[in-house]
């Protein structure tokens, strides 16, 4: 049996196989509010067989979008279409997981569909808050530093989205705390320039990110597994770094984080960053060794056997695809076929199943 197909158990979570979709952002919601969008984006992934389905960056506050067409989960009303995508997927045999987020300084901006920078006011934007009063870049928002009662109502937020999460049926939390948002932006020196007990030292830098998780596990139930997406590196000389990251990653196992989602990148712009196939993997790889706990490998995986010789060399224990996923719903039910895995496929596709003794050419 390929690696890739071996279930994975996460506490009382067991996933059919370690082939995991990303979070990515839609741009389609609404108030926050999920729709039909999401439920067939989602749930299509699911039909084509994902072992768990990760739902894009959903906001625990309204100021904490990224644009203001993002997912949302700051309202109980946002919950009902929330649990009905959940029932779909796991009606399908995959696992329902929700990444929450806050965008910190990189709110209040348009969505690739619509333009570029800071949403002004009158079109809809707002003010946004950061760990200092930095913008991101030229055209960003400008934001405001947080303060001891703002930090505290983040902390809030996201238990209080944890509690929702529960209740709209997701499996599997997972907290942001990468590509330059609120909680990376507190762990940058790039971006983090406070001088109080959230700044400063690593200790300090970590201690947001360490409080929400704290905060999320009293509300999240024991069986069920808590992910923390980190960016390794800002890939910039005096940010953010793969040493901190392995010692994050330590700190965050003890703390009752079950697996590293191990990202880099998105807190500077222009970053000098190696893109290439497989350019992140040497991060969850090191990160698995040294902190000794599960990782999740991402970034331009494409293929069966790109992916299989990642588990299989121990380079990590899942891997998470994302564009791949868009240009292939189906993905783990043609590399199932590819790697010679005999998989269900719905009864309804049944009759489009390719045989294994045949080459991947039937599709």
């Amino acid at each position: 049996m390929p690696k890739l197909f071996e279930p994975l158990a996460l506490r009382g979570v067991t996933l059919k196989n370690r082939i995991v979709v990303s979070p990515m952002c839609q741009y389609s919601a609404q108030d926050g509010f999920a729709n039909d969008w999401h439920l067939v984006h989602l749930g299509s992934r699911a039909v084509g067989g994902a072992g768990l389905i990760i739902q894009e960056a959903t906001a625990v506050s309204p100021e904490g979008r990224i644009s203001p067409e993002d997912l949302g989960i700051w309202k109980d009303e946002q919950v009902p279409m929330l649990r009905r995508i959940n029932d779909f997927i796991t009606a399908q045999g995959s696992v329902p997981g929700v990444q929450l987020a806050h965008a910190g300084r990189k709110a209040s901006t348009y969505s690739p569909f619509t333009g570029s920078g800071e949403v002004p006011a009158a079109e809809g934007g707002w003010p946004v808050v950061g760990p200092s009063a930095e913008a991101f870049t030229d055209n960003y928002p400008q934001p405001e530093a947080l303060d001891a009662a703002g930090i505290q109502k983040v902390i809030t937020d996201f238990r209080s989205a944890a509690q929702r999460a529960l209740a709209a049926g997701f499996q599997v939390i997972e907290l942001h705390g990468a590509h330059g948002y609120l909680l990376h932006e507190f762990l940058s020196p790039l971006s983090n320039h406070r001088t109080d007990e959230y700044g400063g030292t690593f200790e300090n830098r970590a201690r947001l990110l360490l409080e929400v998780v704290a905060a999320t596990r009293e509300v999240w139930p024991e069986d069920l597994p808590l992910i923390v997406r980190i960016s390794a590196t800002d890939w910039t000389e005096g940010g953010w770094n793969a040493d901190e990251s392995v010692q994050l990653a330590a700190l965050l196992k003890t703390r009752g984080v079950d697996l590293i989602d191990v990202s880099t990148g998105g807190n500077v712009p222009k970053a000098p960053i190696p893109v290439g196939p497989g350019y992140q993997v040497q991060f969850a790889e090191r990160i698995k060794a040294e902190a000794g706990i599960r990782t999740g490998a991402v970034g331009l995986i494409t293929t069966p056997i790109d992916a299989e010789a990642i588990l299989a060399n121990g380079q990590a224990d899942l891997v998470l695809l994302a564009r791949e996923f868009l240009r292939e719903p189906y993905f783990p039910l043609f590399a199932a076929h590819d790697l010679g895995v005999e998989v269900e496929w719905p009864a309804q596709y049944e009759r489009a199943k390719p045989r294994i003794a045949s080459a991947a050419g039937q599709r």
